[in-house]
């Protein structure tokens, strides 16, 4: 979430055209102190009932889960996936960034 933070403006156009939320799985309070510590620019959502993370196919065993991420077109479709997001791979960014741009959302 914190390279998220660090590169929203040249990842996500500083929000302009793209919207980023971040969905998981923890309650909605812890959720909205860390963004407010942490100072996140982007919207985070609780799924506490895990729907959504089930329908993503986000769940490995036992409550354990992938942290996903899914490029959605304005058309509603997913236009990128990629499953587990590798959050430590450098180019796991590029990837992110020219799925982006492959939507015109930059």
């Amino acid at each position: 979430m914190h390279a998220y933070r660090d590169q929203y403006a040249q990842l996500f156009n500083v929000g302009q055209d793209v919207v980023l939320i971040a969905i998981s799985a923890d309650p909605i309070d812890a959720l909205a102190s860390w963004a407010k510590d942490d100072q996140f620019q982007f919207l985070v959502a609780s799924d506490s009932g895990a729907a959504v993370g089930r329908q993503y196919g986000a769940f490995r065993r036992a409550g354990l889960t992938n942290r996903n991420l899914f490029v959605v077109g304005s058309d509603g479709r997913i236009a990128y996936r990629q499953i587990p997001f590798r959050e430590t791979d450098p180019t796991g960014y590029e990837e992110l960034g020219a799925a982006i741009d492959s939507i015109g959302a930059r």
